[in-house]
């Protein structure tokens, strides 16, 4: 038989009190969005203590929301959740997965998305493991994403499309990405722009990896010469002179 004093039962009560309010908080933060699998999902990570609390939605998109997190040292994370509900979504992820070797196309919608969160997962780690410029992965489950914030105080740093300066030096580090990617870790972006660079302190974070195939992808030149041709016509739209796509290429893939 247990016998609690009354200072026991008071802090017990409590203790219940502060979790179903942190749980209210949760199911509030994310319920417009995704059905009772994704947040049980997102309970095993938090009980995992990756996440200690989640904050508000800094990017909302037709295929994800990204929201900005604390992990157990108050640090600043971020998590990205994939939708399970968009059908257009699964149209323009088929092309990507079916080409690459490492990952299978299945029937099955809601496992197709939980492969291309572990396809973003993975595309980063090669990335950071090579050194190029993106947010460190921390840990991916089902179609839960859990990433370094590149931002401050839940402010994510702007897109490269959102800079009211542009320059040369932001040309040469993407570039110099690329070429990283494509040599060391033996993968291409595959839908790189100014809308999926994010720019802190004038250094380059290369986001948005779920695409990102690998070299020997039946269609890896079109989306190389297309990920070129996106970053060459964005800097010469803001009076950059830089090199023509063809001596990109060709520099790129000199080793």
């Amino acid at each position: 038989m247990i016998i609690m004093w009354k200072n026991d039962i008071t802090k017990e009560i409590e203790k219940k009190r502060l979790k179903i309010r942190k749980d209210e908080d949760l199911f509030e933060t994310v319920e417009e969005v995704f059905d009772t699998r994704t947040l049980m999902a997102l309970y095993r990570i938090i009980n995992k203590g990756i996440i200690s609390e989640m904050r508000g939605v800094v990017k909302s998109g037709k295929e994800s929301r990204v929201y900005w997190a604390k992990d157990k040292n108050d640090n600043d994370i971020a998590v990205k959740i994939y939708l399970t509900s968009s059908m257009e979504f699964r149209k323009s992820i088929f092309q990507y997965i079916q080409g690459d070797p490492r990952f299978k196309v299945v029937k099955d919608y809601r496992k197709m998305i939980y492969t291309w969160a572990q396809k973003e997962y993975k595309n980063l780690q090669i990335a950071y493991e090579v050194n190029v410029s993106v947010p460190k992965p921390i840990y991916v489950y089902e179609n839960i994403l859990v990433m370094e914030f590149i931002g401050e105080n839940g402010v994510p740093a702007p897109l490269l499309k959102d800079l009211s300066v542009i320059n040369i030096e932001l040309f040469n580090q993407i570039i110099d990405a690329i070429k990283k990617l494509y040599n060391k870790a033996k993968i291409i972006h595959a839908d790189l722009s100014e809308y999926n660079i994010m720019v802190r302190n004038n250094k380059i974070y290369i986001i948005d990896f779920g695409q990102a195939v690998t070299i020997e992808h039946p269609m890896s030149y079109e989306f190389l010469l297309r990920d070129i041709k996106n970053i060459v016509r964005f800097f010469r739209k803001n009076g950059i002179d830089v090199p023509d796509d063809e001596v990109i290429i060709k520099w790129i893939k000199e080793v």
